[in-house]
């Protein structure tokens, strides 16, 4: 059995979990991209507009604790997500920003949907069942 306390700093530290997942894939992306792409064919400005804006969007509502911004966030996640796993195949020699790409990315999804899900339930908010609006 849950006490209102417990479940209350359960939520507390799967929100830090997404929060530091999702701070540290910022961090990861900045450094990717402005240290070690330095010889890319593709300029600073586009770099840092592909990968480190999207990250920029969710952040204001993640820090504020909206778990519908956790919950939309996913989506924002889910290319990064799909870049790690790309660069793990096409790029061995950036393997390691890979890994700490997905690692990161993974904690981040999952801790986003289970504040989202968690937080949600305790300030009442969710989608109505069909059958209980008739």
């Amino acid at each position: 059995m849950t006490t209102p306390q417990s479940n209350d700093s359960r939520i507390r530290e799967i929100r830090v979990l997404a929060l530091a997942s999702y701070l540290g894939l910022l961090g990861l992306m900045v450094i990717w991209q402005v240290w070690c792409q330095s010889n890319s064919e593709f300029s600073l400005t586009f770099r840092l507009a592909l990968w480190v804006a999207p990250l920029l969007f969710p952040l204001p509502g993640l820090l504020r604790g909206k778990p519908y911004t956790y919950a939309w966030t996913n989506f924002v996640l889910m290319w990064y997500y799909l870049h790690s796993l790309t660069m793990l195949y096409v790029a061995p020699e950036e393997r390691g920003f890979a890994i700490a790409e997905l690692l990161l990315t993974t904690g981040a999804f999952v801790g986003c949907t289970w504040y989202a899900r968690r937080q949600g339930r305790a300030l009442g908010l969710g989608l109505k069942k069909l059958k209980d609006q008739n």
